[in-house]
């Protein structure tokens, strides 16, 4: 288990996060305050709720999916693959990008603990093309995986990390000269067409007991024509408002929508705010994502979208939802076929 904890920042990458403006009295602190639950909840009211959790958290049948070639897709149409939570596959201006990825089946210190959903594990990292970048947007489990990071990395050129989380990667075996780790507001460019810059979102970051010890991102992906915006984890707050007048419109955009509660209002957003942020931001498109594979909250597992659906027809967006491992067009119409309506 210590060495899926990861480490804590030391040394040099320490003395580079203590020079950062958002590194405040020995944590890293978002842009507003956010405090981590409700002015009313408390931490043995929610271990009382989940003891009493509904059946409808967990989906009664596998969840549809399809599994294609990856190997075989042409990098210069550009599409993307979504792999469940918030794993997804970007292909375009040549370049194939892997976000967030968690192939081994779980999200959590230890492998019987938060196990994905029957019929998300399709894909493994075997299943992956070589790639030029693994964009991860924080440290958490479900966004960071051990196991997937051992397998991807040597078929990796670049991974790009928030502020901090190279020293799990470093600790993992990853070459620090593979590693590119951006603070927010941070630009880089990783090839001659795709640019990359880390943007805040308000959330926290941590895989032990200390938290706030990295930074969480989203990112602004300048990819040839397109600009994709990366959103992470987020709750719902002026970041969106900012990010939307420096670097929008996007041409599609991935959101957080799914693992919300009202225990935890201000570092995850509800459906609603999800389709308002994709409104704020100037997205053309718009995936949700950070659903459907893991139970990290109590609403019933395909809420998110039900609700997001209905919140995005209401503020007349273009919503995607594509089936896992199925390939959607960044420019797609944002149809869809309802395969989430099952309980």
């Amino acid at each position: 288990m210590a060495t899926t904890l990861g480490k804590l920042p030391h040394g040099e990458i320490l003395k580079r996060i203590s020079e950062s403006e958002h590194f405040q009295s020995g944590s890293f602190k978002n842009l507003e305050p956010t405090e981590m639950l409700a002015p009313d909840s408390s931490y043995f009211k929610m271990v009382m709720k989940y003891w009493q959790k509904p059946n409808s958290i967990r989906p009664s049948s596998p969840i549809p999916s399809t599994k294609i070639d990856l190997k075989s897709l042409d990098t210069n149409e550009p599409q993307y693959i979504w792999f469940g939570h918030s794993s997804y596959l970007l292909l375009a201006e040549g370049k194939k990008i892997l976000v967030d990825p968690v192939f081994s089946g779980y999200a959590s210190p230890v492998p019987f603990a938060v196990q994905s959903f029957e019929g998300t594990d399709i894909y493994l990292p075997e299943d992956m093309p070589d790639l030029d970048i693994l964009l991860i947007t924080h440290d958490h489990y479900d966004h960071l995986d051990y196991e997937t990071m051992l397998k991807l990395h040597p078929k990796t050129k670049t991974i790009i990390v928030p502020l901090g989380v190279s020293a799990h990667l470093l600790s993992w075996g990853v070459p620090l000269t593979k590693i590119v780790e951006l603070d927010w507001f941070e630009s880089k460019d990783i090839f001659s067409n795709l640019n990359v810059t880390a943007t805040p979102t308000r959330h926290f970051s941590g895989r032990g007991v200390q938290r706030n010890k990295s930074l969480w991102c989203s990112y602004v992906l300048k990819i040839g024509e397109y600009k994709v915006f990366v959103g992470g984890d987020s709750g719902y707050g002026s970041v969106f408002e900012s990010i939307g007048k420096k670097y929008g419109p996007f041409d599609l955009a991935f959101l957080e929508c799914g693992q919300y509660g009202d225990d935890w209002p201000f570092i995850h957003m509800r459906p609603e705010e999800t389709a308002l942020a994709a409104k704020t931001i100037g997205a053309k498109s718009f995936v949700p994502v950070h659903w459907g594979k893991f139970i990290l909250s109590l609403h019933p597992w395909n809420d998110p979208i039900k609700r997001v659906l209905v919140a995005s027809e209401e503020l007349k967006l273009n919503l995607q939802i594509p089936k896992i491992g199925t390939s959607f067009s960044f420019t797609g119409s944002g149809s869809v076929d309802g395969w989430w309506n099952f309980q």
